[in-house]
């Protein structure tokens, strides 16, 4: 293990971070709020904290191993989100202890959308501001993440596409072409950001409110400006913008980046990844429609259709947005929408859940073993399209799945053994593995009436769901460690 190497990242990691403490400060001189002592101090502690880290080791030039490259990415999380909840928790508006700060900065870099905070409308504008902003820096690094290092460790859902995909994800090892990913991939997500805030501009929100709605939007954080979510608006055009974004954000980024770069848009229907998670939503959305029609009638049928939409999207691709309090619809629509976040997004997507790719590919592996029951000699392959997937590659899937189940189970165990209901236990789970945020029960409004240690739990559940798992666990196996 490279310790000097991860020791040098980390350092040059906390430094930049502490840069992102700089425009909160400005919006609150800006709009005169008094609150921007607490940046200045987070700023100050995390630029020295970097400072302490690097300056040791910053002639250090060694090549970045393997083993390094898992405890980076588990750490980037780890130390940022850390590092991120100090200026929450120096402001004196919010009064928070150290175990929300800590969640709160958490939900927003792995864009969960969870959050311990109420009475947003009354919160200072840098407060607010800086919420939003922590889920859109999250959402880059989940793309470059995904989409550039974990396939490189042999880890994420990207890996599946190593062999077919377009762009950047046909990278290997760790070279510097990652710079190159990087940057196409920023002017891709940048693009997306600004023109989901003209979008919402356009529908009726003030800029301030449609640039913080489209830092969350394109990230598919789920933060809000305002304690009624999307629901403050109460507008029909604000509604479409948000589904339209929050669908384009959890297609695969690499197919962005294939659209951007050649000026193309026909891949994405050659895509079996696309078109599964096209399929997913509108079925989704087709249940949840015509399920509210059942139980509301026809006496609204536009804003029935509206709700309805809305709210499949957004949990369906693990945003978090709401319109309406989906806890209170008939019992079985909250379920089906909470169980759609299992599927989420696109692999390469700022979107949480299993991913779509998992769940195609283990359809599949499910209709092949019915036709080996009838031809039990035959050799069918799994494809993706019109290539074969590999047996290594469907092995990984079916280990995910067992290691989810189980985690998931050892996490609604623990969630319980403190005290919460079945149905809290199994949402709050829920709402933090697959990077979801709302949930049902005494979390349908927020994680507040939470203990401490079910925080913890739920802290811990937002690392392994956002890091896709096997990225944090491989830290705790004695290969890892053995020289």
């Amino acid at each position: 293990m490279n310790w000097t190497v991860v020791q040098r990242i980390l350092g040059l990691l906390l430094m930049m971070f502490s840069l992102t403490m700089l425009p909160p400060i400005l919006f609150s001189i800006y709009y005169n709020d008094q609150s921007w002592l607490p940046f200045v101090e987070g700023f100050a502690i995390t630029l020295a904290a970097g400072l302490l880290c690097w300056l040791p080791v910053h002639r250090v030039r060694k090549e970045l191993r393997l083993r390094d490259g898992f405890l980076v990415v588990a750490a980037f999380w780890t130390v940022l989100g850390t590092a991120g909840a100090a200026p929450l928790y120096f402001s004196d508006v919010l009064s928070l202890t150290f175990t929300d700060a800590v969640f709160e900065s958490m939900s927003g870099l792995t864009t969960t959308g969870a959050t311990v905070l109420t009475g947003l409308d009354d919160l200072p504008v840098s407060i607010l501001y800086y919420r939003q902003q922590l889920q859109w820096l999250g959402g880059m690094g989940i793309i470059v993440l995904a989409v550039a290092v974990l396939p490189m460790l042999g880890v994420g859902g990207m890996q599946l596409y190593r062999a077919e995909a377009p762009g950047p994800v046909k990278d290997s090892k760790l070279t510097p072409r990652i710079t190159e990913t990087a940057k196409a991939l920023w002017y891709v997500y940048l693009a997306f950001t600004i023109a989901c805030m003209i979008g919402y501009r356009l529908a009726g929100m003030g800029w301030f409110d449609a640039l913080c709605h489209a830092f969350s939007t394109v990230a598919i954080g789920g933060f809000s400006t305002h304690d009624a979510s999307m629901a403050y608006f109460d507008s029909a055009a604000v509604d479409f913008v948000a589904v339209f974004f929050m669908f384009v954000a959890g297609i695969n980024f690499s197919l962005h980046f294939f659209a951007w770069r050649y000026v193309s848009i026909k891949h994405y229907f050659q895509d079996p990844e696309f078109r599964a998670y096209s399929f997913m939503l509108f079925a989704l959305s087709t249940m949840v429609i015509g399920s509210l029609f059942l139980y509301r009638g026809f006496d609204d049928p536009y804003g029935t259709f509206r709700d309805g939409l809305f709210q499949a999207v957004s949990i369906g691709t693990t945003t978090g947005f709401t319109t309406e309090d989906f806890a209170m619809w008939p019992a079985a629509l909250p379920a089906l929408l909470i169980f759609s976040s299992f599927i989420g997004g696109s692999a390469g997507s700022t979107a949480g859940g299993i991913k779509v790719i998992r769940w195609l590919l283990v359809y599949k592996q499910g209709v092949r073993e019915i036709v080996r029951l009838v031809h039990p000699s035959a050799e069918i392959p799994v494809k993706l399209g019109n290539k074969g997937v590999p047996y290594r590659v469907v092995d990984a899937v079916w280990g995910f799945f067992s290691v989810y189940i189980i985690i998931f189970g050892v996490m609604l165990l623990a969630m319980m053994s403190t005290g919460l209901d079945q149905v809290t236990a199994f949402s709050a789970v829920a709402a933090t593995l697959n990077n979801l945020g709302p949930g049902l029960g005494d979390v349908a409004s927020g994680f507040m009436s939470l203990s401490d240690t079910a925080k913890w739990i739920s802290i811990a559940g937002m690392l392994l769901g956002r890091l896709e798992i096997f990225t944090l666990l491989v830290l705790i196996t004695p290969t890892f460690w053995r020289t």
